[in-house]
């Protein structure tokens, strides 16, 4: 009998699940440090961990053979440093925020609110990349606004100014999201790892040294494991979009929320209301059209599929 493992979309489907629950248990470990350490330094932690976690990852694949040191010097050259600036700079405020908001907001209400990224990406990708987007995919963007403003909710007493720090990280993932394409049309994927964290740690460890305080106890074991957690996530997250389809993999990105629900619930007494609920249903009903209808055209272009058969329901 043939291993299910053997089958490329079930090795997807197990390497996102493990990506996704990498990243839930970060959200987790991000509150937790929080409680004793200010944002800034949770986010330092989180970068020179995750970079000592990935160091061994690009030297020496997974699954793969060490690399030489010529080689592993090869695959990070690059002649888009200004363009990293850029990036890591939107990237570590994003970074900021969305730890923000998971310190300070219940650990639902700030993950749904993270996964309305892609209906902003679908818009950053108009506005710098010229790409067109028709009524399907409009509608679904419109759809996730709409979930959005029932979780922010700016117009209700339950309206909490802190939510909008979650759509700013949102906001900002969007714009990294489109520069890592950019950057990748001459970059490889290792390349834009490993510069985005040699740029983070520095980045993230100016501010943090106005609010220093050092870390006691089990606090120390919160951070080391926000960045194996975080990194972990990451690589498994990549390898399973380069196995499967997307638009498959999507809804399996979706077990965060209740890994985190059922956390915030257990760990931290928080409970999530039935408005919440559906913002974040919507949202998540959104983000997966809109990665349904991003494979369907990456699948037409792929195949030379003549452009007018694809706009009428782009």
């Amino acid at each position: 009998m043939a291993s299910p493992l053997g089958n490329p979309q079930m090795r997807a489907a197990l390497l996102m699940l493990g990506g996704t629950l990498g990243f839930g248990l970060m959200a987790i470990f991000i509150r937790l440090a929080s409680a004793t350490l200010p944002t800034w330094e949770v986010a330092f932690f989180r970068n020179i961990f995750g970079f000592l976690t990935l160091l061994p990852l690009l030297i020496a694949p997974i699954l793969g053979q060490p690399r030489p040191a010529a080689a592993f010097v090869a695959s990070i050259h690059t002649r888009q440093l200004p363009r990293y600036l850029i990036r890591t700079a939107i990237g570590i405020a994003s970074m900021f925020c969305g730890f923000w908001a998971i310190a300070h907001l219940p650990l639902a209400q700030a993950i749904s609110l993270a996964y309305s990224s892609p209906i902003f990406v679908t818009i950053a990708a108009i506005l710098m990349l010229g790409e067109r987007v028709r009524a399907r995919r409009w509608t679904a963007v419109a759809l996730g606004f709409i979930g959005v403003l029932m979780i922010v909710r700016p117009w209700s007493h339950a309206f909490s100014p802190g939510s909008l720090v979650a759509v700013a990280a949102a906001m900002m993932s969007a714009l990294v999201a489109i520069q890592i394409k950019q950057l990748a049309r001459a970059d490889k994927a290792d390349t834009i790892v490993f510069w985005t964290y040699a740029m983070w740690v520095p980045m993230s460890l100016l501010p943090s040294l106005f609010v220093w305080r050092w870390p006691a106890g089990i606090t120390w074991l919160w951070l080391l494991l926000i960045g194996l957690t975080g990194t972990l996530g990451q690589v498994l997250w990549t390898r399973a979009l380069k196995l499967g389809d997307v638009s498959a993999l999507t809804p399996i990105s979706f077990m965060q929320l209740p890994v985190v629900t059922f956390a915030g619930w257990l760990l931290f007494g928080e409970s999530v209301d039935a408005v919440t609920w559906l913002g974040a249903g919507i949202i998540l009903g959104s983000t997966f059209y809109i990665a349904h209808r991003e494979a369907q055209l990456a699948r037409q272009r792929r195949s030379n599929t003549p452009r007018r058969t694809v706009e009428p329901g782009n």
